[in-house]
């Protein structure tokens, strides 16, 4: 079985391979107009511990927006269901950054997933604390996922994304201004561009999802880090609104729960069976990795992995 799946592996590879650096770099934010987009890595992580990967697997890189599966996670754990009080469950159909539905919706964001929710998600996260705090729970909580203690801040993108937060700002004020704020909003932000600018290959970053392919809980350690139905909706949250208006593309194509990032990153969820972690810089129209997501819709059908199957 695992000797098939590492086959999967270096055939979706080598499928998506071709069309590395196509699309385009995220150039709004500047310390990732730089990357070179010619970098693609893949990587499997199962239940047993067993890591499959390829390509460059093992490079760091700006997780961006897929922290928000992470934050999300802990925010559930520390504050329950209340925070469906700041935040909804719905797809936005939008932009991830767009700020016309907090206008007719009262401030309340559509999901975790946008920026505006998963600010929302954030600031709820904080409960009281200072950013550093914050910031050492979060990291603290990947790297055990990860069995890595080397993930870390990148400070560079950290501060190339407050110096051109304009939007996420307005995002954030925007909702302050409806009441749906329990942080001043340079505390909600300073935690928010701290934790996208987190660097992650994506063998750590398969590892630390493995948790929510397992309903909860770590495979390895055998710790329940949230509770069995919270998996299953970040799951399904995922599913549906994990890369904003392409995200019924991606479920059409690949058929598995994902969250993408600028920084080229995805993260993508089997239950059941493992997570996947892929990175390729060029992105296509909607923001998500153009390589990344043809390796995976490749992967998806070689391995027989889909949750409508």
């Amino acid at each position: 079985m695992s000797a098939d799946l590492a086959r999967a592996v270096a055939e979706a590879y080598d499928v998506a391979l071709p069309h590395r650096g196509q699309g385009k770099v995220a150039d709004y934010i500047p310390a990732l107009a730089n990357v070179d987009p010619m970098h693609f890595g893949f990587a499997l992580a199962l239940p047993d511990g067993t890591v499959h990967a390829a390509g460059d697997a093992d490079i760091p890189f700006s997780i961006q927006s897929v922290s928000k599966v992470f934050t999300l996670a802990l925010a559930l754990r520390r504050v329950g269901s209340a925070l469906w009080d700041s935040v909804g469950r719905e797809p936005s159909g939008s932009a991830f950054n767009s700020i016309v539905q907090l206008e007719s919706e009262g401030g309340i964001p559509r999901n975790p997933l946008i920026n505006a929710g998963a600010i929302a998600t954030t600031d709820r996260l904080i409960d009281g604390r200072d950013v550093d705090a914050t910031i050492a729970e979060i990291l603290d909580f990947i790297r055990a996922r990860a069995a890595d203690d080397r993930v870390d801040i990148d400070l560079d993108v950290a501060f190339s994304e407050s110096e051109t937060g304009a939007r996420n700002r307005s995002l954030t004020h925007f909702m302050d201004s409806f009441g749906n704020l329990r942080h001043p909003v340079e505390t909600a932000l300073g935690v928010y561009f701290r934790q996208c600018a987190i660097a992650m290959s994506c063998r750590q970053l398969a590892k630390a999802g493995l948790f929510l392919a397992m309903e909860g809980r770590d495979p390895l350690t055998g710790e329940q880090l949230i509770e069995p139905h919270r998996a299953r909706r970040i799951n399904a949250i995922m599913m549906l609104c994990g890369h904003y208006d392409n995200s019924g593309e991606f479920a059409f194509r690949v058929g598995l729960p994902g969250k993408s990032g600028v920084g080229g990153g995805i993260l993508c969820i089997a239950p059941g069976q493992g997570s996947i972690a892929v990175w390729s810089p060029g992105l296509n129209d909607a923001g998500t990795s153009l390589a990344g997501a043809m390796a995976l819709e490749h992967f998806a059908y070689a391995a027989g992995w889909s949750v409508f199957d």
